[in-house]
């Protein structure tokens, strides 16, 4: 599985994880000159920015620890150029992780929420 696909295939599933825990979907893949945010969410009085990580092998670690401390400092200024170019939000907010392993045949092995991800 090439990376753009295993990507893809990890915020899809992801998307369907996050719907089936009540949050509702936003936006995804929002870009702008800091970053890219793959899923924003909301759930009850939250706004949610969503990372998502798919990985095929833990030989190398696990999915969440593959998130480095330039991308949680790109994640940071990603949500605060979207909260100051949209209207209508939440007061609160957060970063999430999902973390998504895939088996040999591209099939969810796991899929794990992590709340507060990044302060």
């Amino acid at each position: 599985m090439k990376r753009k696909e295993l990507g893809d295939t990890g915020e899809k599933l992801a998307k369907d994880f996050l719907k089936k825990k009540g949050y509702k979907i936003r936006e995804t893949n929002f870009r702008c000159r800091e970053g890219e945010i793959d899923i924003i969410a909301q759930k009850k009085g939250y706004l949610v920015f969503v990372e998502v990580r798919t990985k095929t092998s833990t030989d190398f670690g696990s999915p969440e620890e593959s998130v480095t401390f330039a991308k949680k400092e790109k994640l940071i200024a990603s949500a605060l150029t979207y909260l100051n170019s949209h209207q209508d939000l939440p007061e609160s907010w957060r970063i999430d992780f999902v973390a998504v392993e895939l088996d040999q045949n591209g099939k969810a092995k796991r899929i794990e929420l992590i709340e507060n991800a990044v302060s």
